[in-house]
């Protein structure tokens, strides 16, 4: 099974720049369980930990889209290094706030304040996509390989940022976040051979399959697309399933005495993704990507039916565990084929800015997901709250149906420097 993914890695600089890709998105999913952490230690508040990480989330997920229209335009080390450096003047802030007792509101602020976030995933699919710009099977190949290497980090992040703050202090995690962030995007910015042309160098004659003519095209928002705004939406969905999965999954885990295992529960969903994001990524696609993200978001909805039962007929943890797993195996496949649906549609002068939009919308569904599912802990049953996934995942079927006509349903293109506007560009 390993074997495509080796000669995906035969293309020189793949290796360093996945690496320090990794390494920077490691730290990223530290910092969620270490801020929480570090300001309920600290100030003895899960409300003000939860509220200052929900502020600094939504900051970010404006941010970021503003961020990967700079990387567009002038490229991604260029944006990278001052943006990196930039951030660790308001994460030191935090920190000295939080150790010195300084009012609540400038843990907001401070927080808040860094939204320059790079998107170095995003960045990474923008490279394999240059790279690859002639092979469209080892571009889903490559889409498989950075989602699995999101869930690899999400499962070990957390674990590390949890023993950091635990077991040396509280500020630890966040401050190893913060200097490993630090380096891997650093390393990350300075692969420069592998870095993806800017607009002004690309020129109208951009090398993504779906270009569209226009010399003022890299000035208009890629949410000037169509299947954009439908796969944004989806993704916000999406990220509402993943953000009410894990409360409610913490909140069930508590009720029945074993708090603890939670962690352990999440992983498990994790880890499905991964495994099911590298297994799916060496099968060959057929049919168009926008079909493909329909069978996905289908598959998704209905395996996300079995935590469901699992929860409302109080089942134990066991159970519980194997069908998040099962859940889990479902959401690589949608954001594969999501991920590999923007760079088809949009060009490559505007891919950094699009992948961050949906980015962005996962986010914010992550963060109404929490809300959501954590009002309904407080007044249901701890299994009720797997309603809320499960009837998000629907909701992203229904936004992909009623949105399938700007996805297109027609052959790939075989060739990636057609000037015709693919179905989803059409204005």
């Amino acid at each position: 099974m390993l074997a495509p993914y080796r000669r995906l890695f035969s293309r020189p600089g793949t290796v360093a720049f996945t690496l320090a890709g990794l390494l920077a998105r490691l730290s990223m999913s530290m910092t969620g369980v270490s801020l929480v952490v570090l300001i309920a230690e600290r100030r003895g508040s899960y409300a003000l930990a939860g509220t200052v990480a929900a502020a600094g989330l939504v900051a970010v997920a404006i941010g970021m889209p503003l961020i990967g229209r700079l990387v567009d335009r002038f490229g991604q080390a260029r944006v990278t290094v001052p943006a990196v450096l930039y951030n660790l003047v308001p994460l030191c802030g935090l920190l000295l706030c939080v150790r010195l007792g300084a009012p609540d509101w400038t843990l907001y602020l401070c927080w808040a304040a860094g939204s320059a976030v790079p998107n170095l995933g995003g960045m990474a699919r923008a490279r394999w996509a240059h790279l690859l710009r002639d092979s469209p099977d080892d571009r889903h190949l490559a889409n498989s390989l950075e989602q699995s290497l999101d869930e690899l980090c999400f499962m070990a992040g957390p674990v590390l940022g949890m023993v950091l703050c635990t077991t040396v202090a509280p500020e630890a995690g966040m401050l190893t976040a913060g200097g490993v962030g630090a380096v891997g995007a650093l390393l990350f910015a300075a692969q420069r051979r592998t870095e993806p042309p800017t607009a002004d160098r690309a020129g109208v004659t951009s090398t993504s399959v779906g270009a569209d003519a226009g010399s003022d095209a890299a000035d208009r928002s890629p949410l000037r697309v169509p299947a954009l705004r439908v796969l944004a939406l989806t993704f916000l969905s999406t990220g509402m399933v993943f953000g009410a999965l894990d409360l409610t999954t913490v909140a069930y885990a508590d009720a029945l005495g074993n708090r603890p295992v939670a962690g352990g529960l999440l992983a498990l969903v994790a880890a499905g993704s991964c495994v099911a994001g590298l297994v799916f990524g060496t099968l060959r696609p057929t049919g168009p990507a926008g079909t493909r993200f329909l069978r996905g978001v289908a598959a998704m909805a209905g395996l996300l039916l079995l935590p469901l039962a699992a929860g409302l007929g109080g089942a134990g943890l066991a159970l519980l565990g194997v069908a998040l797993f099962a859940a889990g195996t479902g959401t690589a496949p949608t954001m594969v084929t999501g991920m590999t649906l923007i760079q088809e549609l949009l060009p490559q002068r505007q891919l950094n800015e699009a992948i961050a939009i949906a980015v962005s919308g996962i986010m914010i569904g992550i963060s109404t997901g929490s809300a959501l599912a954590g009002a309904l802990a407080e007044h249901a049953g701890p299994g009720a709250g797997y309603w809320i996934p499960a009837g998000t995942a629907a909701l992203a079927l229904l936004i992909a149906l009623a949105g399938r006509r700007h996805l297109g349903t027609g052959p790939r293109p075989s060739t990636p420097t057609s000037p015709e506007p693919t179905v989803g560009a059409t204005r």
